[in-house]
């Protein structure tokens, strides 16, 4: 028997062609979260806000990106597009009985939440980003040798074949959050996640659709915003949190100056409560 019971329920949803494999937990008409993770983690990602936010009144749903966990993977470098990737969302929004949500993203889904406000703001109610940057400061970052050089990764996961191999190696070494932030047995579930077939080349084929098809095309984002930045990231400067209100004017900033690039993990009281606030 476990010691433990998660505070979620482990669900499979039909969308846009795919099964999205979700955490689910709290209130059935409660207003809906949407949680997002990034690379290379899974909805485990948000293991510490999933039940507070629960508890808060929300209707949580945490999914495995398409490629990710207990999701489904198709194949090939197309299939993860941006767009293909807000369609799940979408899609997901509304199976779930809903027009709207709040929409919370880390990492990789905080870059899918930035597109999905710029793209479908019909479907978005507040958004809130952890570290991700918008796409257009990333674009204005990258005109600078230390933004290049911190995403360096970029480039490597152009290659064939190399990534996937090295990807248990690097997936480790990139969870390095404060002391105590990941677990033993953290580490270990996501490792197994990785070496599932073909998980490792859907993950990577992320960052290969991005530069070959490119991100959102628009850059105005209308909803609410908070942008929460840890300012020790190590793959993200922290300008990327400075000069947006051009495109988000609506805006909130929170830096937490000795966090890194897993905020969640490394603030989970803080981080939650900001989050209950600003969506409540």
């Amino acid at each position: 028997m476990p010691l433990h019971t998660p505070p979620w329920t482990d669900c499979l949803r039909s969308v846009n062609g795919i099964r999205l494999h979700c955490l689910e937990a709290g209130p059935e008409h409660g207003p809906l979260a949407l949680l997002l993770h990034g690379f290379p983690e899974d909805s485990r990602a948000w293991k510490r806000q999933i039940g507070p936010l629960a508890r808060a009144g929300f209707r949580v749903v945490a999914p495995d990106l398409r490629g990710y966990g207990l999701s489904d993977r198709p194949t090939g470098v197309e299939a993860y597009r941006i767009d293909k990737l807000l369609d799940d969302m979408v899609a997901l929004i509304h199976g779930l009985g809903r027009d709207r949500a709040h929409v919370v993203g880390h990492d990789w889904g905080g870059v899918i939440a930035w597109a999905l406000a710029i793209r479908s703001p019909e479907v978005v109610d507040r958004l809130a980003v952890l570290n991700a940057p918008h796409p257009a400061a990333f674009r204005r970052e990258l005109r600078h040798a230390e933004q290049k050089r911190r995403s360096w990764y970029v480039a490597f996961f152009q290659l064939p074949w190399l990534p996937e191999q090295l990807l248990p190696r690097l997936g480790r070494a990139a969870l390095r959050g404060r002391p105590g932030s990941f677990s033993a047995a953290d580490l270990a579930g996501y490792q197994a996640a990785w070496s599932q077939p073909g998980a490792a080349t859907a993950m990577i084929n992320y960052y290969r659709a991005l530069l070959r098809f490119g991100n959102v095309a628009g850059t105005q984002v209308r909803a609410p915003t908070l942008l929460l930045w840890g300012m020790q990231d190590m793959a993200l400067v922290p300008e990327l949190s400075e000069g947006l209100e051009e495109w988000v004017p609506d805006l909130r900033v929170v830096r937490f100056p000795d966090a890194t690039h897993w905020l969640m993990d490394d603030e989970p009281l803080r981080v939650t409560n900001l989050l209950a606030d600003f969506l409540g």
